[in-house]
C-alpha cells in the first residue's frame, strides 16, 4: 500500500533523508526509530504530501503523491488519517466538534450521522462522557485519544502517528500503544509511525526501520533489528533498552 523509493530531501541545504527505500504492506504497523532530528518526522510529512521529496517516489496504493496537484492529493489524503505529536486539537472546539471537524468539511453528512460517527470513534479509542470537555480539561493521554479519533474519524485507510507516546508516563505510553495497535487492527489501516520509544514500538509494529545519519541503518522485524550487528543499532537499542 505504502511504498518509497530513492527518497532524498534537504532543508536549509542540509541533508535530512538520502535514498531513503521501504515499503508497507496493507494491514501492516511500521515504526519509524531514530535519534531526535533523524527526519522521521520529515518522513512522515513526506507520506501525506505535507513535504515532497527532492528526488525519488512516495506512491500511495500505486499512486505517486508527489505528481498530485493539490486537488487530487486532498483526495488521497481523505483516506489518511494524521495524530499529530501533541494532539493538535482546536482550543476553541469541545471534544465533539474537534472530532467532528473532518466530517463536516469533507462529507455530506447530516447532523445526526455526523453525531453517531463521532460517539463511534469515541467509543473506539475508549472516551466516555467528554464531547463536551475542551481541551484544556484532558490529561495528555485523554488528548491522544480524542486526536487518534479524529484521525480515523473519516475512515482511514492508512493512518500516520507521529511520537504518539511523547510526554507520556509509562503507563499511559504502553495504553496508547495498545490502543494504536487495537485501532488499527479495527479499521483495517495501514499504519506508520514515528517514536523514540522502542520498547513499545518493538511490542506492536510488524516491521521498524532505525534511521541514521539520513539513511536507514537497519530495517525487519524486532528480532532482525536486536540481532543487527550495525555499530549505531547495537548502541541505540542498549540506550533504549537500559
Amino acid at each position: 500500500m505504502i511504498k518509497v523509493e530513492g527518497l532524498y530531501k534537504k532543508l536549509g541545504g542540509h541533508p535530512v533523508l538520502e535514498d531513503i527505500t521501504f515499503s508497507v504492506d496493507g494491514g501492516d504497523i511500521i515504526a519509524v526509530l531514530g535519534l531526535s532530528g533523524a527526519g522521521k518526522t520529515v518522513l512522515l510529512k513526506h507520506l501525506i504530501g505535507l513535504v515532497r521529496p527532492d528526488q525519488g517516489r512516495v506512491e500511495i496504493d500505486g499512486v505517486d503523491i508527489a505528481l498530485l496537484s493539490e486537488e487530487k492529493l486532498l483526495k488521497v489524503r481523505c483516506n489518511m488519517g494524521y495524530l499529530f505529536q501533541e494532539g493538535a486539537l482546536y482550543d476553541f472546539m469541545n471534544v465533539f466538534d474537534n472530532v467532528a471537524f473532518p466530517l463536516r468539511e469533507h462529507t455530506k453528512r447530516k447532523p445526526a450521522e455526523i453525531a453517531e460517527r463521532v460517539r463511534e470513534v469515541l467509543k473506539l479509542v475508549d472516551l466516555d462522557d467528554v464531547e463536551k470537555k475542551y481541551p484544556e480539561e484532558l490529561s495528555g493521554g485523554m488528548k491522544k485519544r480524542v486526536g487518534l479519533a479524529r484521525a480515523i474519524v473519516l475512515g482511514a485507510k492508512v493512518l500516520l502517528c507521529d511520537e504518539p507516546t511523547s510526554g507520556l508516563d509509562p503507563i499511559r505510553s504502553h495504553d496508547i500503544s495498545d490502543l494504536i495497535l487495537h485501532v488499527s487492527q479495527q479499521i483495517k489501516s495501514t499504519t506508520v509511525l514515528t517514536s523514540h520509544d522502542v520498547g513499545n514500538s518493538f511490542r506492536i509494529a510488524t516491521k521498524l526501520i532505525i534511521i541514521n545519519d539520513c539513511k536507514i541503518a537497519a530495517m525487519g522485524t524486532a528480532e532482525d533489528i536486536k540481532a543487527s550487528n550495525e555499530p549505531f543499532v547495537r548502541e541505540f537499542l542498549k540506550a533504549a533498552l537500559t
